[in-house]
C-alpha cells in the first residue's frame, strides 16, 4: 500500500492498527507520510466513528504510557519507535491538536516530569484583545466576554464588526486597530472584507468606503489574513493593503501578510485567488500557495513556493514550524506569550526543528519539549522573560 493509494478505509484500517500496538514500522511511515502530505485537510473522517471517542481513547493510551516512563527521564523517542510515537502521531494525525508534538531531527520530544528548570512564571497565554481608535482619537480597549457597541459599529469581545449599510461621499474618516503583544483580533470590514490580526499588529482603514473608488486598508505593522470582499459586489472597485514599500492589489481572494517592525522582510502568503504585489516599478502576480519574500532593505523579492498551511496555521489557533530555526520559533512564542527572551549561548539559535503546537498550551509544556533536544541543558523563567540555556 502506498501514500498515493491510500484512502479513507485504509486510513481507518492504519489507525485502528497504531491504536491496538499493532502498527508495524512501515505501516507508522505510511502514516506519518500520509500526515505530511494531507495536513491541511481538517475535516472529520466519519468512518473512524465518534471524533470524542476516539480522542479519549487517544488520551488515555497517552496517560498510560506516561505512567510508565521513569519519572526523571529526559530522552528523545526515536521517530518511528512505538509506545509515545504511536499516540504522539495518533493525536497529530487525527488533527485535534489535543497535545503537541515537536521533532528535531526525526524524534518525537516528550518529558512528562521536569524537575530541573527554575521557574518565576507570570506568563499567560494569549486571548483576543485589541485597542479601537476612532477617527477623534479615542481609544476603546476591546477585550474578551466584553461586549462594545456605537453607531456604526459592535464588538462582542472577539471581532469587530462594521455597518455594511452606511458608505458615505464625505470625506473619509480612519480607525485603527492594534492588536498587542499577547492578543488577537478579527474585524470585519464595511465591505464585508473580513481580517483576521496576529499578536503585535497595527491597521488603518476607513470606516465606510467611497463608492467608485478603490477600497484601500494599511497594514502597518504586524501579520494580517484577509478574506476580501469581491471586487464584483462592489461595482469593481479594487481592493488594496499598503505595507511600507509594497502594495498588494487585490480582486477577491484569501491570503496572508507578514510585516512585523523587528523584521526586514515583508511575507505575502496566497491561499486562492490572485493578487499583484507591487514595489516601485515591480509588478508580480501570484498564484496559490506562493509567497512573494520582499527585501525591505534592497527591494529584493523572491517568490516561492510554500506549505500555506504553515504559513496561516495561527488563524487557526495553532503553530506550526517546518524547519525553523530556534530564534524564529522563540521571537513568534514571545509576541503571543508577551515575553522577552535571551540567549545565552548564541550557537542555540540556529538549531532547527519542525512541529505543530498549541496556541492553548502553557509556555512551559513548550520550553520542556524543545529542553528535550538536549541542546538545551536548562531555561529560567524570570516573571516575564525566559532564558536558553546550554
Amino acid at each position: 500500500m502506498s501514500k498515493e493509494e491510500i484512502n479513507k478505509e485504509d486510513f481507518q484500517e492504519l489507525i485502528e492498527k497504531y491504536l491496538d500496538g499493532k502498527s508495524t514500522l512501515e505501516e507508522l511511515k505510511l502514516l506519518v507520510n500520509y500526515y505530511e502530505s494531507y495536513q491541511q485537510e481538517y475535516t472529520w473522517v466519519e468512518e473512524l466513528g465518534s471524533e470524542e471517542a476516539t480522542r479519549n481513547r487517544v488520551l488515555i493510551n497517552i496517560h498510560k504510557e506516561l505512567q510508565n516512563e521513569e519519572e526523571n527521564s529526559v530522552k528523545g523517542i526515536s521517530f518511528y519507535q512505538k509506545t509515545l510515537f504511536k499516540y504522539g502521531v495518533a493525536a497529530s494525525l487525527i488533527l485535534f491538536i489535543a497535545f503537541n508534538f515537536f521533532f528535531k531531527d526525526n524524534q518525537l520530544l516528550v518529558d512528562p516530569i521536569n524537575k530541573s528548570v527554575i521557574v518565576n512564571n507570570d506568563i499567560k497565554i494569549g486571548t483576543d484583545k485589541a485597542i479601537l481608535t476612532l477617527e477623534d482619537g479615542t481609544g476603546v480597549i476591546l477585550e474578551k466576554g466584553e461586549n462594545y457597541i456605537a453607531d456604526n459599529l459592535s464588538s462582542n469581545g472577539e471581532a469587530l464588526i462594521y455597518n455594511t449599510a452606511r458608505e458615505k461621499k464625505t470625506e473619509i474618516a480612519y480607525n485603527y486597530l492594534t492588536i498587542p503583544r499577547g492578543g488577537q483580533y478579527q474585524v470585519k470590514l464595511s465591505d464585508g472584507t473580513i481580517v483576521w490580526l496576529n499578536s503585535e499588529s497595527q491597521i488603518k482603514y476607513p470606516v465606510s468606503f467611497p463608492k467608485g473608488e478603490a477600497r484601500q486598508v494599511e497594514l502597518l505593522y504586524g501579520e494580517a489574513y484577509f478574506d476580501v470582499s469581491p471586487s464584483t459586489n462592489h461595482n469593481g472597485a479594487k481592493f488594496k493593503i499598503l505595507t511600507g514599500i509594497q502594495e498588494v492589489e487585490v480582486l477577491g481572494t484569501e491570503f496572508n501578510i507578514k510585516a512585523y517592525k523587528d523584521e526586514k522582510t515583508i511575507y505575502t502568503t496566497l491561499v486562492e485567488g490572485k493578487v499583484a504585489i507591487k514595489n516601485g516599478e515591480l509588478n508580480n502576480i501570484l498564484s496559490p500557495n506562493q509567497q512573494s519574500i520582499l527585501n525591505t532593505k534592497n527591494n529584493d523579492l523572491v517568490i516561492a513556493k510554500v506549505d500555506t498551511f504553515s504559513e496561516i496555521a495561527w488563524k487557526r489557533g495553532v503553530f506550526s514550524f517546518k524547519n525553523k530555526s530556534l530564534k524564529d520559533i522563540m521571537k513568534v512564542l514571545s509576541r503571543w506569550y508577551d515575553v522577552d527572551v535571551v540567549f545565552i549561548d548564541k550557537t542555540l539559535e540556529d538549531v532547527q526543528f519542525k512541529g505543530v503546537l498549541s496556541k492553548n498550551q502553557n509556555i512551559e509544556e513548550i520550553l520542556i519539549l524543545i529542553k528535550n533536544t538536549n541542546f538545551i541543558n536548562a531555561y529560567e523563567i524570570n516573571n516575564n522573560t525566559i532564558i536558553l540555556k546550554n
